[in-house]
């Protein structure tokens, strides 16, 4: 297991901009909206004006189930609020057909810890039935902390956490970036940003489809605000 795969709790570019991030966006705080905005603008409506952004909305576990096969995903580019309310009313389309949820073919979990776990047998390693089948027993093997630690954030971007914020910093297919997540009373939802502003990294705002209108009506009060900043 290497440590350098993923880190709980670091602090990230949200401490150059707040004296405590972890408490800027509670309920209780002083200016929390303009926390909020702040966070918005740096995080997502410059990455975006930029062409940056990718919105990931994910789908598929439910009743507290947590195959790694079972999460579903479907990504949009995103330029401007219009790309987001474009997904959102493809979701709501097929949502009012009663037919399936839009679904890249890509496994975002499934597929990249099948290649690990055959990576690491590869080399040798004997990787027990229940180690395959734990998530928290993944970083038994190379690659698997990064995927536990992927894992943790999009579970509880489906079944909600407590927390109000959180950063992590983990590797990814696009290099190691800054998880920053967000769990307010307007929406839940991750954004995935490199742990510089590097002009051309890209940015990855994620989030469960049910978030989908509570996060657009969040945007569609914000974005205007920077559209001239």
């Amino acid at each position: 297991m290497s440590y350098s795969e993923a880190k709980e709790h670091t602090p990230g570019r949200l401490h150059e901009l707040f004296a405590d991030p972890y408490r800027a966006f509670e309920n209780d705080t002083d200016e929390r909206q303009l926390h909020i905005r702040v966070m918005l603008h740096t995080l997502l409506a410059r990455p975006m004006q930029r062409g940056l952004v990718t919105l990931r909305v994910i789908h598929g576990w439910e009743n507290g189930g947590f195959e790694p096969a079972d999460l579903q995903h479907a990504d949009f580019t995103l330029h401007n609020l219009q790309d987001f309310e474009a997904a959102a009313t493809s979701f709501h389309a097929a949502a009012e057909r009663n037919a399936p949820l839009p679904a890249d073919q890509t496994a975002i979990l499934a597929a990249p810890l099948a290649d690990a776990i055959a990576d690491a047998e590869a080399e040798g390693n004997a990787l027990t039935d229940d180690i395959r089948a734990t998530p928290a027993r993944w970083p038994a093997f190379e690659g698997g902390l990064a995927l536990y630690t992927l894992f943790k954030m999009y579970h509880r971007l489906v079944y909600g956490e407590d927390d109000t914020y959180r950063c992590s910093q983990c590797e990814t297919p696009h290099g190691l970036r800054e998880i920053h997540e967000f769990h307010l009373e307007e929406g839940e939802f991750a954004l995935l940003a490199p742990v510089r502003d590097e002009q051309e990294a890209p940015y990855l705002l994620v989030l469960h489809e049910s978030q989908l209108g509570p996060i657009g009506q969040l945007l569609s009060e914000s974005l205007p605000l920077f559209q001239d900043v």
